[in-house]
């Protein structure tokens, strides 16, 4: 093809589409990557998911003002985790510069580029280099070299290289610069993803093939996490919208710095996304509400999420959990989303045919749905998510492929369990999705899991240590034992016409408390049946299901 001179709104929206495609790519990779500022496994989800919002707000827009301004608003709005909300003050920057001049000619992603890297550094509270700032930088400063009486400023195709190969060599150098990264024998994710973004403007200017994902190996993430270190030492991370005008921002990120590391606060005009990682959740919330409105408050226990992490890689990296489908072809196929040894196994037990590992924060990929969705010998394929998180995911498989694809949107695995129960795999998939759909729905389901700090909730005061007992509707139960969590679990969800109690253990269940819930359905509950199954799932207990 012959290389464009510039880009107007429609390549410019073609960039940002192939950048999320590409991101999708290269999920995988950027989490392995990903060991600082904690190795909690989720750069290259918070970078995907910021593009898709990104995306969804771009929409069919195609005059470059329209483009940049859902560029810049949906970057602001949809932006997950420190990476992602570093990665939208990037996209603000060149969108921003952009939209000024009515375009994008290598003259203007020269002025981009140096925008997008000095927004990117105000936007962090303490700038640390080895990051994705660094790689932002030095592609902004090679480009600036190309800035001469000799450039003629229409070469948008020297721009790119020159600042792609400079953000390169900054990501391959960043280990130098950051002995966490040295450590762990990897390069920065965050800089990793940057790179792509570069690759996806020289896919579609000169059509140049983005890069393939690397295989990353290294060390225990978990043992790197719980290593005594100021990095590891801060457990939570809070992220919010805050509606509040410049001025008391200004105090808000001096409260945030007492109280917090990876401090990212970017917006302006009235609104502004803010991310933080701290041991006092209510100080961080706190400060908003000082400061103006805190809205859509996130917060994620970061060491839960590195040990999910684990367990999600050491299952898919275990050959005998793959789901590898080696039954005959059938008219239904079926790929479902778990995590535990007894979790995969049952649901193979009963007809999945590929099961994907990944739970609560660690999603899979839409492109990693797509590759086991391919394997299964089906006319048509149905998918399990069982998680909210994932049903957004695994319903855009659709979308990249010919096959015939359905989504029964479970939000956990006992709901999965439940639609497998009307799965009938000679039966077209329309039926299929309809009957699993109507038995999913049939099942109330809750879990048990364990506090790790004092907070108040529906139930009231919750002491860290407490078992909590959780429905759909929020925490119903603080119980001094997971016995009594479960069987306030379970009196909570019974209804006059149920019949049976499905209960999955996790890794951490122990057998006088299933002996405790056995005793009393049986003398509170004799009409109800209850199935024990082995799940063997990380961080909760009991998965519980009533139908």
């Amino acid at each position: 093809m012959v290389a464009l001179e510039a880009l107007d709104g429609a390549a410019l929206a073609r960039v940002i589409t192939t950048f999320r495609d590409t991101l999708r790519v290269h999920q995988d990779e950027l989490n392995r990557l990903n060991v600082y500022p904690v190795p909690d496994g989720d750069t290259g989800t918070n970078m995907a998911l910021t593009l898709e919002s990104v995306c969804a707000e771009v929409g069919d827009s195609v005059r470059i003002d329209d483009v940049c301004q859902a560029l810049s608003h949906g970057s602001l709005m949809g932006a997950r985790g420190n990476s992602g909300v570093i990665l939208s003050q990037i996209l603000r920057g060149l969108s921003d510069t952009f939209a000024s001049s009515g375009g994008c000619t290598g003259k203007e992603l020269i002025t981009g580029l140096r925008v997008a890297s000095d927004a990117a550094y105000q936007a962090v509270m303490r700038p640390v280099e080895g990051t994705i700032l660094t790689a932002v930088r030095c592609s902004a400063e090679a480009a600036e070299e190309l800035d001469n009486p000799k450039f003629k400023g229409d070469s948008l195709v020297a721009v790119l290289e020159r600042a792609t190969q400079a953000a390169q060599t900054a990501v391959d150098e960043s280990p130098e610069l950051l002995a966490a990264l040295k450590d762990a024998g990897v390069v920065d994710a965050g800089g990793r993803g940057f790179t792509l973004l570069l690759w996806s403007f020289l896919n579609v200017v000169d059509g140049r093939e983005t890069p393939e994902p690397e295989e990353v190996a290294l060390l225990d993430q978990v043992a790197m996490h719980q290593h005594d270190s100021e990095l590891s030492s801060l457990r939570y991370e809070v992220m919010y919208l805050l509606e509040a005008e410049d001025a008391p921002v200004v105090e808000f990120k001096k409260t945030w710095g007492a109280i917090g590391d990876s401090i990212v606060v970017v917006g302006g005009g009235g609104l502004w996304n803010c991310h933080i990682h701290t041991n006092d959740i209510g100080a961080a919330v706190e400060a908003g509400i000082q400061a103006g409105r805190p809205r859509e408050i996130r917060v994620t226990d970061l060491i839960e999420q590195v040990e999910e992490e684990q367990w999600v890689r050491t299952a898919s990296e275990d050959d005998s959990l793959a789901g590898e489908d080696t039954g005959e072809p059938v008219t239904t196929g079926v790929v479902a989303v778990a995590v535990g040894r007894g979790l995969q196994r049952l649901l193979g037990s009963v007809g999945v045919r590929e099961v994907i590992a990944g739970g609560q924060s660690m999603n899979p990929s839409t492109a990693q749905i797509l590759e086991a969705v391919d394997r299964v010998s089906a006319e048509g394929v149905i998918v399990l998510p069982n998680n909210k998180n994932i049903v957004p995911v695994a319903q855009r498989v659709e979308e990249l492929t010919e096959r015939k694809i359905g989504v029964v949107p479970t939000h956990s695995v006992v709901e999965g369990l439940s639609a497998l129960m009307a799965y009938d795999p000679s039966a077209p998939l329309e039926d299929n999705v309809e009957a699993m759909t109507a038995a999913s729905n049939r099942v109330r389901t809750g879990e048990v899991t364990q506090a790790v700090r004092d907070s108040v909730a529906e139930c009231g005061p919750i002491a860290e240590g407490d078992w909590l007992a959780i429905s759909r509707e929020g925490i119903c139960s603080a119980e001094s034992s997971p016995a009594d969590a479960v069987i306030a679990l379970i009196d909570r969800l019974i209804q006059p016409e149920s019949e049976l109690v499905t209960v999955l253990l996790g890794t951490d269940a122990r057998s006088a408390d299933v002996t405790k819930l056995r005793e009393y359905i049986g003398l509170e509950h004799s009409g109800l049946a209850m199935e024990v199954h082995e799940g063997n799932q990380p961080l909760y207990p009991f998965l519980i299901g009533v139908e």
